[in-house]
């Protein structure tokens, strides 16, 4: 049941990640809460918030999410993906999230921002993936089952009379 969950949490974050970069990457999925997406809108929200190189930082930030989406999706380098998309979210909350407090702005006031509610639920599980890795049904997973296999092999044939 542990593979199974770790599949489901996988995935689950997978798909966050890739609609969020995909949005600010390539202005897929625009919408009246998150507004029309693309790189230049994602660069210039990082401008108004202070990372400058803007563009750059807007672009590694969106591969960040689309790259680590499909790795952690597939269950390859889990732990790598998953560690520089908690980075990324904690420059989210150093720079924006944290002065708005907690939670989202659900009624989408104008002049208030989202607070870390959603960042802290994705870097909680992110974090579950960084310790536990993929799990039996993933790439890693396999990896590693195959690995064990061949040392278990070698062990038995070196222990042969």
């Amino acid at each position: 049941m542990v593979a199974l969950g770790l599949v489901v949490l996988r995935l689950t974050v997978a798909a966050a990640l890739l609609a969020h970069g995909a949005h600010q990457l390539l202005g897929l999925f625009p919408g009246p809460g998150v507004g029309p997406g693309g790189v230049s809108a994602t660069a210039a929200y990082l401008s108004a918030l202070g990372l400058e190189p803007a563009l750059p930082v807007a672009v590694v930030m969106s591969l960040i999410q689309v790259v680590g989406g499909l790795l952690i999706g597939l269950g390859l380098l889990t732990r790598w993906a998953a560690a520089a998309a908690i980075g990324y979210l904690a420059i989210g909350i150093w720079k924006d999230h944290w002065r708005w407090g907690f939670f989202l702005n659900w009624v989408h006031d104008p002049g208030r921002g989202h607070g870390i509610e959603y960042s802290a639920v994705l870097a909680g599980a992110l974090l579950c993936l960084l310790l536990a890795g993929g799990g039996d049904f993933s790439i890693d997973g396999r990896r590693a089952k195959s690995v064990a296999s061949r040392a278990s092999a070698r062990a038995r044939l070196r222990s042969r009379p």
